[in-house]
């Protein structure tokens, strides 16, 4: 069998083009692949089983084709493309090299770059979603946990950056659960438009040979072929879709990731950092910096950026955006792998967080965060409208600031004496319930509402939280089911070709 052992493709000089590209033009090397090659390889694979089991291909010309890319894998896949290189077309020079333009050229019979490189990105884009789907549930199960453990926590709550009222330590870790969990939701969402195979597509109308598209797409693990073939290949919403639900994700995580350097530091002093996630400095040795959480921020502001290179990259007639995707998919690929990284860091650091909880306790009552109960104690006990309530206690706490008498040491006779500064009755109530209304442990108590801080509202929710966990990750452990059974689908079918 003749081969063409110094091939390097269609693309080189002297077929279309006169010169070969500037170095920096050649957008089809190889090693500009990345991780991508899987979903080549597995596309190649699954594109010459269906191309010989339609009988568009000889069956012994399917076959040699087959055991040469088995071949590929026995030598080690991803340096065989390498040293055949054409980038994504990697699989039909090394076949051409070892087995001739007669058999190796007939590969990408009824297929394009374009459906060959969508098949690819989406194969990748699912492997990170799952990746990330998989650390928000363990991201989550810690935060379901840190509530359970500190239902009791009393901290304070901030609004514009200053005391607000009192909730707890579970109260915060259940807010970032459910931000985590629509998260996820987003990203299964995402899934459903994900899991549609360009395959079979090429460039824009497929192509006049009978192609299988529904045999391609199962055995890539695809849940059905995209309906219109122009759309498989030049519509690219999917990519802002991506973009924008990795945004968000990040933007939460880098949320998490700045109340807890706020909380780090030695004013508030709530929390302590496990050590691995710090540095130090090279002049100040006492230094201890949260550079685990500065990555994170960090992340989370590219985010904003990629964004508009991903929009951008769309701009202007369909079908006229092409090489500007490579952006995008670089950008993509990388901030999907970055952000499963951060997500798996989380979960650890929060396991191993140091929670300061006198600390947060003693600053929970220490700035009159309290304060609405007070107002609404005089709702119900020395019947006052709300407003004028509301009035009154704003007035005690400016007096109190003004004498330098401070949330710990006020009294219900410096509320009455405010109310008499107002031309009020003064409202006499009894120092215990003054006291229980100042209390912010009772605060956080008497709010078991829906939703709320207290330990029987937060004992519900992680219960509700939980099963909707369960049920994500049951809806991954499908999508993955579903992957491997694809793989097993096509290596069986391969072996079944081979063998017959």
């Amino acid at each position: 069998m003749s081969t063409d052992s110094d091939y390097r493709g269609f693309r080189t000089a002297g077929t279309r083009l006169t010169e070969e590209p500037l170095a920096h033009l050649d957008f089809h090397r190889s090693n500009l692949l990345g991780e991508s090659i899987h979903g080549i390889h597995a596309f190649d694979k699954a594109h010459a089983l269906m191309l010989t089991e339609q009988g568009i291909l000889p069956r012994e010309t399917g076959r040699a084709i087959l055991g040469a890319l088995r071949g590929m894998e026995a030598e080690g896949m991803e340096d065989a493309r390498a040293r055949a290189d054409g980038g994504m077309h990697s699989g039909e020079h090394y076949l051409i090299q070892t087995l001739g333009h007669a058999i190796g050229g007939r590969l990408h019979l009824g297929r394009s770059s374009g459906d060959l490189i969508e098949v690819a990105r989406r194969l990748t884009y699912k492997a990170h979603v799952h990746r990330m789907i998989e650390a928000l549930a363990a991201l989550r199960g810690r935060l379901l946990d840190l509530a359970v453990t500190h239902r009791g926590t009393v901290m304070p709550g901030y609004t514009h950056g200053q005391h607000a009222q009192p909730t707890t330590f579970a109260h915060w870790c259940m807010m970032f659960e459910a931000c985590f969990a629509r998260d996820a939701a987003r990203l299964l969402s995402f899934h459903q438009r994900l899991n549609m195979s360009p395959a079979g597509a090429a460039i824009m109308t497929g192509s006049d040979f009978p192609l299988d598209r529904h045999r391609t797409a199962a055995l890539l693990g695809f849940d059905a072929p995209l309906p219109n073939t122009m759309d498989a290949i030049l519509s690219h919403d999917l990519e802002m879709e991506y973009a924008s639900v990795l945004a968000v994700l990040a933007q939460t995580l880098g949320r998490v990731a700045d109340d807890l350097f706020l909380w780090s530091t030695t004013e508030f002093a709530m929390v302590e950092l496990p050590d691995r996630y710090c540095g130090t400095s090279s002049i100040m040795p006492q230094k201890k910096n949260p550079d685990g959480l500065e990555d994170m921020k960090g992340l989370a502001a590219q985010s904003l950026g990629f964004l508009v290179t991903v929009f951008s990259a769309e701009k202007g007639p369909t079908g006229f955006p092409i090489m500007e995707r490579r952006n995008t998919q670089a950008v993509l690929w990388s901030t999907g792998t970055g952000l499963a990284v951060r997500l798996e860091t989380m979960s650890p650091l929060l396991r191993d967080l140091q929670v300061r909880e006198a600390r947060m306790f003693a600053l929970a009552g220490a700035n009159w965060a309290q304060a609405t109960d007070v107002a609404a104690t005089l709702v119900r006990l020395a019947d006052m409208d709300w407003r004028n309530a509301h009035h009154l206690v704003g007035v005690l706490v400016r007096r109190c600031a003004e004498r330098g008498v401070t949330s710990q040491t006020a009294t219900t006779a410096d509320l009455d004496e405010a109310a008499v500064s107002m031309g009020l009755p003064a409202p006499g109530l009894s120092a215990e319930a003054f006291a229980e209304a100042m209390d912010p442990a009772g605060f956080v108590a008497r709010r078991g509402l829906i939703g709320g801080p207290a330990p029987s509202a937060i004992d519900r929710a992680v219960v509700a939280a939980g099963a909707v966990l369960a049920r994500d990750a049951a809806t991954l452990a499908g999508h993955r089911l579903q992957a491997a059974e694809a793989a097993a689908m096509l290596e069986a079918a391969i072996d079944a070709m081979l063998a017959g």
